[in-house]
């Protein structure tokens, strides 16, 4: 080859590796919104992570400043264990799919909710649902998706496990014609979440939302193969939800408002699969009479029963839910506490404007200390489903009265 035509190739090679790599790098690039105390925690060990615009939230139970922030694709796994190793908890981020959407994110002004009358007038119906429910299906959900080597939003078992909830909702719709169960597929990953309609009467446009996350992680050097059960973090939420469903479908139940049940994908990586699902709401017109989150509720850490989150959430909900504890559940007792920016998949909806409410199974100082590792088994929950039970009730109480009433 002669030496002009040799470099020319050589040039054309090169050009094509450094377009290569700019356009690699520029796919691995995310954007974060995540609160200031998370941010602080997560810079040390994320150097790469930089602020692009900050602001002061302020509103109902919250004033914190929150950052967007651009962080390379592949650190976020990083991002989530620097906040979980520092803070002891779950999520405190969420990625959007570009800068504009990080910031409009930063920008989003929560207008007035539009509440339902809550009211307490189906104990008829309710107290013989909460007599039905036992901690043993529980147990069962628990065992059967902490079994999966984890259930990450890019593994093949995350995927088999959103398989596995199908069918076990499908099992307890059999024979009800106004019950539809499917996936939603997300397009960024392969773990779809798994969702569950129950139609309503006479006020089928309104839903009434309960939710809890499906995948699981490790703090540091997760992979599509790494040992990550999540029986508490958060295989429990999902049984709590599922027994609720159980109860109501073996009673007959039929709600005026339309129950939707999501097991979220992607949450432990940014909300990424609530996200999705609140901005298709909002951008349908979609009318939400109130979202109730799961997030952890076998672990019994702390002296009260049940914990309202008061940040990020429906201060009249909030008081709501109390009072559905107090009339249903005497025997708990109920505390608050807050858990910050982005904490779990209710602040995607939160975000979207609908009122939103998350009970968790201790204060955030002393939740269960084995989440993110592969030793949140059932076993470091206690071996027992007694505490994912008073959840389970709840929600059931919270889906009849808010659908029925």
């Amino acid at each position: 080859m002669r030496p002009g035509l040799l470099k020319l190739c050589l040039c054309s090679v090169l050009c094509l590796s450094l377009g290569a790599n700019a356009a690699a790098s520029k796919k691995r690039r995310a954007w974060i919104t995540i609160g200031d105390v998370a941010f602080q925690k997560v810079r040390p060990q994320v150097p790469d992570a930089v602020p692009i615009a900050s602001r002061q939230v302020r509103a109902v139970g919250v004033s914190e400043k929150v950052h967007a922030v651009v962080v390379d694709e592949g650190r976020i796994a990083a991002v989530a264990g620097a906040i979980h190793q520092h803070l002891g908890q779950c999520g405190g981020f969420m990625v959007h799919a570009s800068e504009a959407e990080a910031r409009a994110a930063l920008a989003l002004r929560r207008g007035a909710v539009a509440l339902p009358a809550y009211g307490i007038d189906q104990r008829q119906v309710v107290e013989p649902i909460l007599a039905s429910m036992q901690d043993k299906p529980i147990e069962a959900t628990i065992l059967a998706l902490s079994a999966f080597t984890n259930r990450y939003y890019t593994s093949p078992s995350g995927v088999e496990a959103a398989n596995w909830l199908l069918s076990a909702w499908r099992e307890i719709a059999a024979g009800r014609e106004d019950i539809s169960v499917g996936l939603v597929t997300h397009k960024s990953y392969p773990q779809p979440s798994v969702t569950l309609t129950i139609a309503g009467t006479d006020l089928a446009d309104e839903k009434v939302v309960v939710g809890a996350h499906l995948d699981s992680i490790l703090n540091f050097r997760m992979s599509d193969t790494a040992r990550a059960p999540g029986a508490d973090d958060d295989a429990s939420g999902v049984a709590s939800m599922t027994e609720a469903l159980r109860a109501l479908v073996a009673s007959g139940y039929r709600p005026r408002r339309t129950i939707q049940l999501f097991a979220y994908a992607a949450e432990e990586v940014g909300l990424r699969g609530s996200q999705e699902i609140a901005r298709q709401f909002k951008a349908a017109g979609q009318k939400v009479a109130g979202v109730l989150q799961l997030d952890m509720t076998n672990y019994k850490g702390a002296a009260s029963d049940i914990y309202l989150i008061t940040d990020y959430t429906s201060s009249e909900q909030n008081a709501f839910i109390a009072q559905l504890a107090a009339s249903y559940l005497p025997e708990l007792t109920v505390g608050y506490d807050r858990c910050g920016y982005g904490c779990s998949d209710h602040a995607s909806l939160d975000a979207q404007g609908y009122p939103v409410s998350m009970p968790f199974e201790a204060s955030m100082a002393r939740d269960n200390p084995a989440i993110h590792t592969a030793r949140d088994t059932y076993e470091n929950s206690g071996g027992q489903a007694a505490h994912a039970l008073k959840f389970a009730r709840l929600a059931a109480a919270y889906l009849v009265e808010l659908s029925g009433g």
